[in-house]
């Protein structure tokens, strides 16, 4: 696996740990298919703004 396979697998993880908070988020259906629409089309830029402006998950 060469650093580009790596580069993706990080991504991936990253992508998984912010589906999982937005799932456990307290916001409104509406907002988290929102968010989760981000986070899939977008999968580095979309994680960048989740990780700055996104929900939490409730037990943080």
């Amino acid at each position: 696996m060469g650093l580009g396979g790596l580069g993706g697998l990080i991504v991936l993880v990253l992508d998984i740990w912010a589906l999982v908070s937005i799932f456990g988020s307290r916001e409104t259906t509406g907002t988290k298919v929102l968010w989760i629409l981000l986070v899939l089309i977008l999968p580095v830029i979309g994680f960048i703004i989740w990780f700055f402006a996104g929900p939490r998950s409730a037990a943080a």
